[in-house]
């Protein structure tokens, strides 16, 4: 089992079986240290600052079979260019993690850039939106997901403080390609979850079972353009490591309008809250399941003149075959009860996707995804420009790790 807990507060991920195994990871070589022999990260000013880097780049193809009229996979983001080879992430960072486990003050940062067609889902107006504007490239963004510092006190259990940009803790899935068992993404990440959030958060080990997490935050993918959020989380984890239970929560206003939404054009805030509970448990050592529910409100949508309600329910089942193959399903059922959230016409639909993928790693540094995957909605058409129903998706992308 791989968990990711980088966003202050524990973050399930499932990822390959190389990333999950012990020997796995005594063999964890990046690509330049498998060529070259050395590894920046082990000289000796590295360790003595506590400094790391690291980065991967990934690209991939969504085939799809009806090759839709508009290039695009309907409601399907991230992998949502149709039959075209793009590269999704050059990514990169930079980091002094602090230590949790001394009894001393401790302070550090990180600081993430990432290249590609996935970076415009992590962009934020006024700060890293327009780096990038030249329309013969107009799929590719450059966008800096997080930048931000961390200070750990030695208070009680230890608290830890982060301070800048950074991702959220909602949900499952995450922007980082090598911290996710699938090449695309669940509904509900793409369309009722933030991604990134700018403020203070603070996490705390109650016990040695139950860490608390909170903090305030701009909205949801913001640089300070929205108004203050509250963002906090629980997560409980058993005494074996083999079930833990994760709830976040967000809520507070939102800018939904600078004009036509009120008599003196001035901007109109409404309110918005969302929650997201995770459950993972391992039945064996080879086999992982994980259940999500998310549930978001948002009160008098502008556009449609009421209340916007989302909600859905994700489940992802993975065998780790052997050291370098696993296998994996993900089913998803996600409903738009208003039309607010996937459909640029208002569409309230049922939108229902189920994959079957397969992560291979025959090098320490390489990791191939493909996957197969069938969507379907239940009520107007979404799919090859609106006029289909459902959709096949056969896809596969690349990782390599620097």
């Amino acid at each position: 089992m791989y968990i990711n807990k980088k966003q202050n507060g524990w973050r399930l991920t499932l990822v390959s079986a190389i990333l999950m195994s012990s020997a796995a990871h005594a063999e964890d070589k990046g690509l330049i240290e498998s060529l070259t022999g050395s590894d920046i990260n082990k000289t000796a000013p590295m360790r003595d600052l506590g400094l790391k880097f690291g980065g991967w780049v990934s690209g991939g193809i969504a085939g799809n079979p009806h090759d839709p009229r508009d290039k695009t996979n309907g409601p399907v983001t991230f992998n949502n260019r149709s039959n075209e080879f793009h590269m999704h992430q050059l990514y990169g960072y930079i980091e002094k993690a602090v230590d949790t486990e001394s009894n001393k003050w401790d302070l550090g940062f990180r600081a993430d850039v990432v290249y590609g067609v996935d970076a415009a889902y992590t962009t934020q107006a006024n700060f890293d939106d327009n780096l990038v504007v030249d329309s013969s490239s107009r799929f590719y963004k450059l966008a800096f997901p997080q930048v931000y510092a961390e200070l750990f006190a030695p208070i009680g259990n230890g608290l830890t403080t982060k301070v800048g940009h950074f991702y959220t803790i909602i949900g499952n899935e995450v922007v980082t390609a090598p911290d996710n068992f699938f090449f695309s993404h669940a509904y509900t990440m793409q369309y009722g979850e933030p991604f990134t959030h700018t403020g203070v958060l603070m996490s705390y080990p109650l016990t040695s079972n139950i860490e608390l997490t909170g903090g305030v935050v701009s909205g949801w993918d913001s640089f300070f353009q929205q108004p203050a959020n509250f963002l906090g989380g629980v997560t409980y984890t058993t005494d074996d490591e083999k079930t833990t239970l994760a709830v976040s929560y967000i809520t507070g206003d939102t800018v939904v309008a600078e004009r036509g939404d009120s008599v003196d054009g001035s901007k109109v805030e409404r309110h918005r809250s969302m929650y997201s509970v995770v459950l993972y448990h391992d039945f064996t050592d080879e086999l992982h399941y994980t259940l999500q529910h998310d549930l978001g409100v948002q009160d008098n949508v502008y556009q449609r003149g009421g209340d916007s309600k989302w909600y859905g329910v994700n489940q992802y089942l993975t065998y780790d075959v052997n050291d370098q193959l696993a296998t994996g399903l993900r089913f998803e059922w996600f409903r738009d009860q208003d039309g607010t959230q996937v459909s640029a016409a208002g569409n309230k639909n049922h939108y229902f996707a189920i994959t079957a993928g397969v992560n291979y790693s025959p090098l320490s540094w390489l990791m191939i995804r493909p996957e197969v995957r069938y969507d379907w909605v239940t009520g107007a058409n979404e799919f090859d420009a609106g006029a289909a129903s459902d959709q096949v998706l056969i896809s596969a992308d690349a990782i390599i790790r620097f």
